[in-house]
């Protein structure tokens, strides 16, 4: 597995997306796949899940029609290897991609993805504007709102969960835990990245 440091990954997705909004979604998979290395027994790879958070939409903004697509050719700018490679082209199988997650890790990142951005936008409508302070049942409530965070593909979060063996209520409540441990550090990051 080549070493990719993740300042090379960040300046790859910063070359490649300048909405600061696609720039925290990054920030915050990376920050949650973290979360989950370790919480499954993979924290030696904690890295690696890391990277494959941060660069999985890395073709996204400038790319939209060619989404996963034209992933490989930017993350050879960078050296990344097959494994890297196949995650992040995994993480949209079915909609815009046909490689299928396979690894417990891009199982994780096809899951979180999606609920990722739905607990974000859930969040920020939130009078703390947090994570910290959200229930289960509150999300759940979103979850079922189908005109909340209408990008967010609810058909995608259930067949995620299906793909881990976990019901749906906990994968939602395993992704609020594990935005919650990264919270403040991704806001302090974007803060920095993006003023």
């Amino acid at each position: 597995m080549n070493e990719i440091s993740r300042e090379q990954a960040l300046n790859l997705l910063q070359k490649y997306n300048k909405e600061p909004f696609h720039i925290l979604h990054g920030l915050t998979v990376e920050g949650v796949m973290g979360y989950f290395a370790q919480e499954l027994g993979y924290g030696e790879e904690a890295d690696f899940w890391k990277l494959c958070g941060l660069l999985h939409d890395v073709d996204f903004e400038m790319f939209p029609e060619e989404h996963c697509k034209k992933a490989p050719e930017l993350l050879a700018e960078i050296g990344a290897d097959q494994a890297l490679v196949h995650a992040v082209c995994s993480h949209a199988y079915g909609s815009c991609s046909d490689v299928e997650p396979i690894h417990q890790m891009e199982k994780v990142l096809f899951a979180v993805d999606e609920l990722s951005g739905l607990i974000g936008a859930a969040a920020r409508m939130r009078p703390s504007k947090s994570v910290m302070d959200m229930e289960l049942s509150s999300l759940k409530k979103k979850f079922k709102d189908k005109k909340f965070a209408a990008g967010c593909s609810r058909d995608v979060i259930r067949e995620g969960a299906e793909r881990l063996g976990w019901s749906l209520d906990e994968t939602l409540e395993k992704t609020i835990l594990a935005m919650r441990s990264c919270e403040a550090q991704v806001a302090e990051e974007h803060e920095k990245l993006c003023g």
